[in-house]
């Protein structure tokens, strides 16, 4: 077998089983993931909004594993992430406490609804599901996090990284390139939210507890 084969046949082994926890690698690689994450968030915004940032973060690392594993994404964890985004939005302003939280529910509410009519767009133009609810939720998280600006940003950083994977994963499995093919998109989505935050608190407005 020459290397070049041995190359191909281990790269298409990664994409197979890369993510699976039944790799023990693969669990110790979320592991680490997992932990730098929470280093990061807490580095980029001391104090309580870090440690929620911390959570976010963890959060959307457990979404991405399962949605690749199963297809799914679990409403306690899109929930989690929704009350953590309150409060949040608490911190952020105490002093206006209700122009804050009301600023972030309406952000989720509609991003949530224009993936709504994305799938139902999608659903009535090819006669099948696209988006699924769980992104639609997921994207509820994105918009209470993330300012107007920084939910473009997520949405296109998912987009372009599932756009780029794809086609490699399936070059890898040997397989041709669908376009009925299923494709994990809150793999993608969940860690472009917990990027966009990073980017956005580093960016634009460091927040920490206590701040007027």
């Amino acid at each position: 077998m020459s290397i070049s084969t041995r190359k191909f046949l281990f790269f298409r082994w990664i994409v197979t089983n890369g993510y699976s926890f039944g790799s023990p690698w693969a669990a110790w690689l979320v592991g680490l993931n997992a932990i730098a994450a929470v280093a990061v968030s807490i580095f980029c915004a001391p104090g309580a909004v870090g440690v929620l940032g911390a959570g976010l973060a963890l959060l959307m690392l457990a979404i991405a594993v399962n949605d690749w594993n199963h297809f799914i994404i679990p409403d306690a964890l899109t929930g989690m992430s929704l009350g953590l985004a309150l409060v949040r939005a608490v911190l952020q302003e105490p002093n206006d406490i209700w122009i804050s939280v009301g600023s972030a529910v309406l952000r989720a509410a509609v991003l949530a609804l224009i993936f709504l009519l994305l799938r139902l767009t999608y659903r009535q133009i090819r006669g099948r599901e696209g988006i699924g609810l769980g992104d639609i939720k997921l994207a509820a998280v994105a918009g209470a996090w993330l300012d107007w600006p920084m939910m473009l940003v997520a949405v296109q950083i998912a987009a372009c990284t599932a756009l780029l994977i794809y086609p490699i994963r399936q070059y890898a499995l040997g397989l041709p390139i669908r376009a009925k093919s299923r494709l994990p998109f809150g793999l993608f989505f969940a860690p472009a939210i917990w990027i966009s935050w990073v980017l956005e608190t580093i960016l634009w407005a460091p927040v920490s507890m206590g701040s007027p």
